[in-house]
């Protein structure tokens, strides 16, 4: 897909948002020029390795990495470009030739390159000498863009400082050597455009965007009262609901809650994309709950809903429009409404460049939900509606199992009966005792219990990747007793645990799948 859009650039001629750059031996002495004319702009692409006109002359194999780095060193001093704008280039092979590839999204902040602001007309960067119209143009920034909001009385202290180790974990495990890994907390803040300097009042501060990102619940809650995400599941009881979550905390906290509210109540699919196994539902709603996070109009009252039906998963949020309808992915524009937030989510590894996001979830979905399109309606509420598979009578007993609103009774509801076990886990169970005890393995399987299994089986084959307490609540049982089961199922190469030990959850071994496969079309 990516390769898609690099083809597409390179039959474009360079323009307001398009430039070419050669750079066979090392970055144009210009380049900074054209990104900081770009950000001061509507964002764009840039291509090194490319000619005027769009013929691929290359880059040096040997110095495509030393480029990349030195890119997004550079775009983070301040000494060179001010307010730090980190890039995220990618390399790409065309034909026999490496190239680079810069994604600028539209940014919220006036930038100066050498104290110089350059603005992007056409395909040059022009300077922009004339106080009137640089101010002109940040007048333009601060109206569009809400997340600016320089908060006067919003201090350090108003930060939850447990969330930097976490934000540096996020990255580091994103890109090893990203330069805000090198900063201290408040230099990270400014780095990541937290803190601004309005030029033309002289005020400067943390911003809207910092309290959004960082601010402990309680002082979110004042800046912002009517901030929360309400999600909640719509099935069994479509009038009211069957199970609810508030989310109103810092938005890198919020997008864990929101996917793991999704995760639980949505059933996932075996799927290989190559030789690689992904999983569909995390593919798809990571995207959808970033979308919901990173575009939102915080300062609008409107709420924020993510509703999980029978079919479908439908969101609204409110949002400053650029245009009005269903959105064509083919040939629709994208804008970011927080391009800070957005950026700092990019940092992350929890979204993706601009408007790659959207035509994901589009790819994802024709393997999760069949032949149904998911839809984008842009407007002053923005709404998506993503296709799910259809619940049937046992997904809504398992989708509505751990309502968290109600508690500790609906945990017992979430149990799966022996009635309920399909006949092919039954058979297969049983089939591999069988086998384990005849080949005088007894001693390795003491204690286990089948019933217990096959209940673990039918419950991972509705939801993989559960851990051992969410098996253990859903399943009404002690975690010490599931975790026994669990290292049973193991030893009968039933299960095993993919992914590391905080985030990775139990799925089916390719040994097992293969005999459900195989009895299936039997």
């Amino acid at each position: 897909m990516a390769l898609e859009t690099i083809n597409a650039l390179l039959k474009q001629g360079e323009g307001t948002k398009l430039e070419f750059k050669e750079a066979r031996f090392a970055l144009p002495k210009n380049l900074f020029e054209t990104i900081c004319g770009m950000l001061n702009n509507e964002g764009g692409d840039i291509l090194l390795g490319v000619s005027d006109i769009g013929t691929v002359t290359g880059i040096l194999p040997e110095q495509v990495d030393k480029m990349i780095k030195d890119l997004i060193n550079l775009s983070n001093d301040p000494q060179k470009i001010n307010p730090p704008n980190v890039v995220t280039p990618n390399k790409y092979m065309i034909g026999e030739h490496w190239i680079i590839h810069i994604k600028l999204p539209a940014d919220s902040q006036v930038h100066r390159l050498s104290n110089v602001v350059y603005l992007r007309v056409g395909d040059a960067d022009l300077r922009i000498r004339e106080p009137q119209k640089i101010a002109e143009l940040v007048s333009r920034k601060n109206t569009r863009y809400s997340e600016n909001a320089i908060l006067h009385y919003l201090k350090f202290e108003d930060f939850k400082q447990d969330l930097f180790a976490k934000v540096r974990n996020l990255i580091r495990s994103n890109y090893a050597d990203h330069p805000w890994l090198a900063l201290d907390n408040i230099q990270l803040l400014k780095s990541a455009g937290l803190w601004k300097r309005d030029y033309q009042t002289g005020e400067e501060g943390y911003t809207l965007a910092a309290a959004l990102l960082f601010g402990k619940d309680e002082v979110i809650t004042d800046i912002v009262p009517h901030y929360k995400i309400d999600a909640l599941v719509r099935i069994a009881n479509a009038f009211r609901y069957d199970d609810r979550a508030y989310i109103q905390t810092n938005l890198v906290e919020a997008y864990e809650q929101l996917l793991a509210f999704v995760g639980k109540h949505l059933p996932d699919k075996f799927h290989l994309q190559g030789n690689q196994r992904i999983s569909l539902r995390t593919a798809i709603f990571r995207e959808v709950v970033a979308n919901m996070i990173v575009h939102r109009e915080y300062t609008s009252a409107n709420p924020c809903r993510l509703i999980i039906g029978r079919d479908s998963v439908e969101t609204e949020n409110a949002n400053k429009p650029n245009g009005d309808g269903l959105i064509d992915l083919l040939v629709g524009q994208t804008f970011p409404k927080n391009p800070t937030i957005v950026r700092f989510f990019i940092q992350l590894g929890r979204a993706e460049e601009l408007g790659s996001g959207a035509r994901n979830v589009a790819f994802h979905t024709k393997s999760y939900a069949g032949r149904r399109k998911p839809e984008f309606l842009e407007g002053h509420i923005f709404k998506m509606k993503i296709p799910i598979p259809v619940f049937n009578g046992e997904g809504v007993s398992e989708g509505v199992s751990e309502g968290v609103s109600e508690g500790v009774s609906e945990i017992s509801q979430s149990r799966v009966d022996h009635e309920q076990i399909s006949p092919v886990s039954i058979e297969i169970v049983n089939r591999l005792f069988d086998k384990e005890i005849g080949d005088g393995n007894f001693d390795r399987l003491k204690n286990a219990n089948k019933l217990e299994i096959m209940r673990i089986v039918e419950l991972v084959n509705k939801m993989e990747g559960l851990k051992s307490g969410e098996i253990a609540i859903r399943l009404g049982k002690p975690q010490k007793t599931i975790e026994r089961q669990l290292s049973k199922a193991r030893k009968l190469n039933i299960l095993r645990f993919l992914g590391p030990p905080k985030t990775g959850g139990y799925y089916f071994t390719e040994y097992f799948e293969n005999r459900i496969t195989d009895d299936d079309d039997n």
